[in-house]
């Protein structure tokens, strides 16, 4: 029963695991937004490009990295309370046992 239990523990982090892998799957499924001409026809360097249209990519960048790590870090310190126990269960049952 333990292991049934224990099971469901893992399922929020399968879930979260695989949430950005479908959205990005479905995000990059759609058709991309009309461009302006002078875009789809040659080079634009950005610093021509109206602001509406620059994407900062070094905040999404630290804010992906920091979610992954974070989950990680959440996930590591899961497993080390889980060994924690596991050891002081050990502790016990060798207390517990007769010695011969």
């Amino acid at each position: 029963m333990n292991g049934v239990r224990s099971g469901w523990r893992v399922l929020p982090i399968l879930a979260m695991l695989t949430a950005g892998p479908v959205a990005s799957g479905v995000v990059s499924a759609q058709p991309p937004p009309p461009q302006p001409k002078a875009a789809q026809d040659e080079f634009v360097p950005i610093d021509q490009l109206p602001p509406e249209e620059k994407l900062p990519a070094a905040p999404l960048l630290i804010a992906a990295y920091s979610v992954a790590w974070l989950a990680v870090a959440g996930y590591l310190f899961s497993i080390w309370r889980r060994l924690d126990r596991v050891d002081r269960d050990i502790a016990e049952a060798g207390r517990r046992l007769p010695r011969t």
